[in-house]
């Protein structure tokens, strides 16, 4: 009796063994190295910010061809995807007039991550100073990427980065017109 129940036992350790799937990989958007910025009550407050449905999910998508899209199972944003964005700007944008509360709406239209070739983030935003819209721009900035997972996240890291450069420069106030987003 204790012969067959070993063999079941193995069995069944063998099917679980075989039905084990890939580790899942967490990534996220704000860099490991501290952006430098002090964190002060004169921060860019974040009002709201939307993605798109296809990407609003916690694991990463990513295009394939020209109509494609892949979920990819094993390779997750750390948080959802609004969170990751909120984050790493936050993070990184600066109000450089701390005489006045400034917050910014943003919208983004497309956040495309295509391994070997580019991520791609694409955002309306609207900056405002106490209820007063200062400016509402457009920005979409594209990476080059190489075609590791890593490599297109580090991508969309360096969108993020130069975003949250051009919202901090606007809300200077220095200027009435969008910064322009040539590739930093």
């Amino acid at each position: 009796m204790a012969f067959p129940l070993k063999i079941a036992l193995i069995a069944a350790l063998s099917l679980l063994a075989a039905c084990r799937s890939d580790p899942i990989q967490f990534h996220t958007l704000t860099p490991a190295l501290p952006s430098g910025n002090t964190r002060a009550t004169t921060d860019i407050q974040i009002e709201g910010l939307t993605v798109p449905p296809q990407v609003d999910r916690p694991q990463i998508v990513v295009r394939e061809g020209n109509t494609g899209m892949a979920i990819l199972e094993t390779q997750w944003w750390g948080a959802s995807l609004v969170d990751e964005l909120r984050s790493a700007l936050l993070d990184q944008m600066v109000n450089s007039s701390p005489q006045r509360k400034v917050s910014v709406r943003l919208e983004v239209q497309r956040f495309d991550s295509i391994p070997g070739q580019y991520g791609l983030l694409d955002v309306k935003w609207r900056l405002r100073s106490d209820d007063v819209v200062m400016m509402s721009c457009r920005s979409t900035l594209q990476t080059r990427s190489g075609p590791s997972i890593d490599e297109l996240v580090a991508a969309q890291q360096t969108n993020v980065k130069r975003l949250a450069a051009l919202i901090s420069q606007a809300s200077s106030g220095t200027q009435k017109t969008c910064p322009s987003t040539n590739p930093g």
